[in-house]
């Protein structure tokens, strides 16, 4: 049985895209497992609160995630 913990930026995410994510964390385990895992596929979100998430020993705030996915990364070649 597996179970899938995520833990976002609070904020960050609309409910849309945290459905999406669940389904597609499920869909990528039942890919792997087979179809007979999907009716025991826990996946949880838990949201942290903005600022309480630390990268490269900086706080990370809802802002700065933001601002991450406005960018538009290099695409590799």
């Amino acid at each position: 049985m597996p179970f899938i913990n995520v833990k976002l930026v609070e904020g960050v995410f609309s409910p849309q895209q945290k459905a999406e994510i669940i389904r597609k964390l499920t869909d990528t385990m039942v890919s792997i497992e087979g179809e007979a895992m999907r009716s025991v596929a826990w996946t949880v979100i838990e949201e942290v609160k903005s600022g309480d998430w630390g990268n490269a020993g900086n706080s990370l705030s809802m802002a700065d995630v933001k601002a991450l996915q406005a960018s538009k990364p290099a695409v590799a070649a």
